[in-house]
């Protein structure tokens, strides 16, 4: 598993807008990443921690050893801890480790994970959003209909904390 090599997703207009608290798609650049670097493949990390003194990414990939993998902080004052860690790929599990200004030590899941293991776990896991859509057919057949006449009707939930069983577990709806 290779180290932490610097690179970023960040453009300068980037950081622009997280500071205005204007940047609408920071799922693209925050979280996990798969990445290929100067022709390898691995995963690249960045998390906003701006009171932190250390980062690392642990995980299944490195038997979760706090030191091995530290984030770089980037130079631009925005608090965003970063890198590129060759080998690390789609399914691996994860979490930040923070060392806080007050000295604490703490490891959090990623909040801009876009997958995670099943509760009472907490590891966040590398994926990605690559996905072929086989829909085009009922897009093409959505423009043509005026849906803005027409009443909807959204309801969300949850299912991993909608239904327990009964011996209070989970369900993993897989």
């Amino acid at each position: 598993m290779g180290q932490v090599q610097h690179f970023s997703r960040f453009t300068e207009f980037d950081i622009h807008l997280f500071r205005q608290g204007k940047h609408f798609s920071l799922y693209e650049k925050l979280g996990s990443h798969p990445e290929t670097l100067d022709g390898k493949a691995g995963t690249y990390f960045a998390v906003w921690a701006p009171n932190a003194v250390f980062v690392s990414v642990v995980g299944n990939f490195n038997d979760w050893d706090r030191n091995s993998h530290a984030l770089i902080l980037r130079s631009d004052g925005s608090g965003i801890w970063e890198g590129f860690i060759e080998g690390v790929g789609k399914g691996t599990l994860y979490k930040y480790f923070v060392l806080g200004a007050n000295g604490k030590p703490f490891e959090k899941g990623d909040p801009y994970a876009l997958f995670w293991e099943t509760p009472p776990k907490t590891a966040s896991i590398v994926w990605d959003l690559d996905f072929a859509w086989k829909d085009k057919k009922w897009l093409q057949s959505r423009k043509e209909k005026n849906d803005h006449r027409a009443p909807m009707s959204v309801y969300e939930v949850h299912l991993g904390s909608w239904r327990k069983k009964a011996n209070g577990d989970s369900y993993s709806y897989k």
